[in-house]
């Protein structure tokens, strides 16, 4: 049996297919998922999972270097917005219309985790990156500017 970190093994193993530049997505109960889209669907009932929870077992086991949310986000859900910065405080943060999450950014997800959330503007881009010391930090390798700030 696996010690730790998610247990559910179509998301573990979704998870475990994501690379550098990748985007998974963690949305609300009501986001409207492509058909084509590699669905992983946590959803039991109203708020069980809630979305913070699905966010912060994702953090733990993937370097996200990018969060995308709705420009809605920081002046209409404030809370949401200051706890993602808490939790991705490495990240970049970018903010995209609400229809372009809905629909662009959906086409463009490698995964697309929906949980059981009722939360305004709840569906947030994650985009994956690489861990800049083990990739970067052996003698001899110079690393790019725009990593040297993690080494």
């Amino acid at each position: 049996m696996k010690r730790n970190g998610i247990l559910n093994a179509e998301l573990s193993g979704a998870l475990a297919t994501l690379g550098h530049t990748d985007l998974l997505m963690v949305v609300d109960a009501g986001f409207p998922i492509p058909r084509e889209a590699h669905r992983v669907d946590l959803a039991l009932a109203e708020n069980l999972p809630d979305l913070r929870t699905v966010l912060g077992l994702i953090a733990d086991e993937l370097i996200v270097e990018g969060v995308v949310r709705a420009e809605d986000v920081p002046s209409n859900n404030p809370r949401l917005d200051a706890w993602l910065r808490d939790r991705f405080a490495d990240a970049e943060f970018t903010t995209r219309p609400h229809a372009d999450m809905l629909g662009e950014l959906a086409r463009q997800a490698k995964v697309i985790v929906r949980t059981g959330a009722f939360e305004p503007w709840g569906n947030i881009g994650l985009l994956c990156g690489v861990d800049v010391p083990r990739w970067f930090g052996g003698e001899g390798v110079i690393v790019p500017d725009y990593y040297a700030s993690k080494l």
